[in-house]
């Protein structure tokens, strides 16, 4: 069964870090991008940072870069996001997704990150 499943989420204040994994299983995970997207309250769900196949290549939302890092280890079939000096508007449910050469691949079920004092 092809799957992505996502955890580390959970409450943390303001400055604060936290780290995301998600875990693939039952597809080629080296042939995918790999992303990590979130949506807060109200809002659209929006691409945070992304990852290729081969990790050599990253991409990030203006609005995250220099506090998040996103990496991957594809023996282990993971993809990570680091998230550091963490602000309210942080605050979401973080999802795990996949998109090979030609379509979008797995989604998973989304891990909820609270940034509160």
């Amino acid at each position: 069964q092809r799957q992505l499943v996502e955890f580390g989420g959970g409450l943390v204040q303001p400055g604060g870090s936290l780290t995301l994994s998600c875990v693939a299983t039952g597809f080629t995970f080296n042939a995918y991008t790999m992303k990590w997207n979130r949506q807060a309250p109200g809002k659209e769900r929006e691409l945070v940072a992304s990852i290729s196949s081969a990790g050599d290549s990253t991409e990030y939302a203006d609005s995250v870069k220099g506090r998040f890092t996103i990496s991957r280890d594809n023996a282990k079939m993971m993809v990570y996001l680091q998230m550091n000096n963490l602000k309210p508007e942080d605050t979401g449910v973080y999802y795990c997704s996949s998109r090979s050469q030609f379509a979008d691949g797995p989604r998973g079920q989304g891990t909820q990150v609270t940034v509160s004092s």
